[in-house]
Formats: C-alpha cells, structure tokens, sequence
C-alpha cells in the first residue's frame, strides 16, 4: 500500500455511507448483484456489523476516500461449512484496474485465515470477463455454474462460483472459526 491507500476495518461513521453509495450502482445498473433495491447505509451498517462479527468487512481508502470494500459471510448455514465462507470484493465503478481489489482481498483473505477459515468460495453473475479474471488471478478454481438461477434486467442470469483453499486440506479435526 501506498501512504494514500490504506486497508482499514469498517469501524468508522461515514464507511456505511461510502459502501451504499458504492454498491448503488451495482444493484441499479447491473446484473452484478441480484438485489433490486440498493440498501440505505443503515441497511449497509447492520450488514458491516454483522460481517464483522464473524468474518470481516474492510474497506479500502484512498486520499481518505472510501472508493472499494470487500467483506466475508457465512457460506452456508449448515454447521458442517463453518470453516467455509463467502467474498465479494467492490469498488467505485471508475476504480477498476488499479490493484485495490486485490489489495482488499490479500487483506481480507489474511483475516479470514486468522479466524480459522480454510475456503472462502465466490459467486458472479455471468458473464462478467474481469470477475472471472480477477478471482483466477487471485487463485480462486472455477467449480461449477448454477444456470438461470437469478432474474434481473429482462433475463434469467447465471452465477459461476470459484473457490479458493485458504489453508493447505488435512484430515485433523479444526478447531471453530472465532
């Protein structure tokens, strides 16, 4: 990181605000996230307190400026996927292509191994050519696609998931994720 970008914890005021008004455009003008309606940055707050609680959500800043965040959820509810979760990394739609994605990611998959977690797994709606890449180069397998499983803009989408080991596999009993 450069002394004008900075991985942080969501921890401040404003970082609910910053992260609703960067996803806005992803729910509104795209098929990249399934939700239909942007969420208020109270909505974003509850959901940065809860990933925060289990996982994390950081956020990326540069100049002082929140322009990306990435965070981590349960992957499933079933206790047998406690070790596993789910990433999604966003950033200022005019932010792409200048490494903070994957700054965000180093940052968060490095806490996630700290918490215990050994996959974290991604879901992107198809097609979407610089996801695909960016999870690729980030080390993340393509493991399958779910076809037509989400409505949005006119068409039926489908989701591609990839997934990524974050600790070698053994056959040891683990202990829980804290």
């Amino acid at each position: 990181m450069t002394e004008d970008r900075v991985v942080r914890d969501a921890d401040r005021p404003g970082d609910a605000g910053a992260c609703a008004a960067i996803y806005a455009p992803y729910v509104t003008d795209t098929a990249i996230s399934f939700e239909t309606v942007a969420p208020s940055a109270e909505e974003m707050a509850q959901r940065i307190e809860r990933a925060r609680r289990t996982h994390a959500w950081l956020v990326l800043e540069e100049a002082g400026a929140v322009v990306g965040y990435a965070y981590a959820g349960p992957f499933r509810e079933r206790a047998a996927y406690r070790w596993s979760c789910e990433v999604s990394v966003y950033l200022k739609q005019d932010h792409g292509r200048r490494g903070g994605g994957r700054l965000l990611y180093d940052a968060l998959l490095e806490r996630l191994v700290e918490r215990g977690y050994r996959t974290a797994a991604a879901g992107m709606t198809l097609p979407n050519a610089a996801s695909e890449r960016f999870h690729e180069a980030m080390g993340f397998e393509p493991v399958g696609t779910y076809r037509g499983v989400g409505w949005k803009h006119g068409r039926w989408r489908d989701v591609a998931w990839a997934q990524k080991a974050l600790v070698p596999s053994d056959e040891g009993d683990p202990a829980p994720p804290s």
